[in-house]
């Protein structure tokens, strides 16, 4: 089961999105654990398969990168899947980069 985190200023932004990507997940058959924190929690999440930055916090990627270790995959949410809370397009841009 992958573990994928999303994180935003607060925490809250990316919840809509979080359930619309767990709705693609059970349609797809993807066993997966989707959440959505706020970025000053990234450390706690270094055992994540991947994070997903959003638009809001994506300056950040450099500082969560370090915080998390280089060898996790940390990622900007597609700006234009994130505006449209596209949870299926953000659970393929996922499924892409862990080679699933």
């Amino acid at each position: 089961m992958r573990k994928i985190v999303l994180l935003c200023a607060a925490g809250m932004s990316t919840s809509l999105l979080v359930s619309k990507m767990k709705k693609a997940a059970e349609e797809e058959g993807y066993a997966c654990d989707i959440a959505a924190y706020a970025i000053a929690t990234a450390k706690e999440h270094a055992d994540a398969d991947i994070i997903l930055l959003g638009p809001q916090v994506r300056a950040y990627k450099s500082r969560v990168q370090g915080e998390v270790g280089a060898d996790k995959i940390v990622q900007d949410i597609d700006m234009q899947a994130y505006g449209t809370m596209n949870g299926k397009k953000v659970l393929a841009q996922v499924k892409k980069a862990l080679g699933d």
